[in-house]
């Protein structure tokens, strides 16, 4: 299976948060794929919780390494087609990205956003949620 991961399904992984144990289950033996901007988008949150004081800047160094070892591909993302739907969902263009990709590979999408999964739902997207 190829699953469309965002943000917020990575984070939680990487952080150990409440739903790893679930998310790490859900995407066992699939092929993962998120848009590029999906570095930029992790070193962002990183660099919040630490200027936050959330957690210390060597626990998020350590994150960043088991990232790296989660394979992800990458896919360009259609800016255009990103825009229109950031505008039609009222979202940022990172989230509009996310469902660019999944709207173009016919994926489904995996994220805990709950704004994200309603507007890709209204995309007829197919979205994998968490149970728990």
């Amino acid at each position: 299976m190829k699953i469309i991961v965002d943000t917020s399904v990575v984070i939680a992984v990487l952080l150990n948060e409440h739903h790893k144990t679930e998310l790490v289950e859900m995407t066992k033996g699939a092929e993962l794929f998120a848009p590029g901007s999906l570095y930029y988008e992790i070193g962002n949150a990183f660099s919040a919780m630490i200027k936050q004081k959330r957690i210390p800047v060597e626990t998020l160094l350590q994150a960043i390494e088991y990232f790296f070892e989660i394979p992800i591909t990458l896919f360009d993302v259609d800016l255009k087609n990103s825009l229109k739907i950031s505008e039609k969902h009222t979202l940022y263009a990172y989230d509009a990205f996310f469902i660019d990709c999944a709207q173009r590979n016919k994926m489904p999408l995996l994220t805990l956003d709950k704004k994200l999964a309603q507007a890709a739902k209204e995309e007829r997207i197919e979205i994998m949620e968490v149970k728990k």
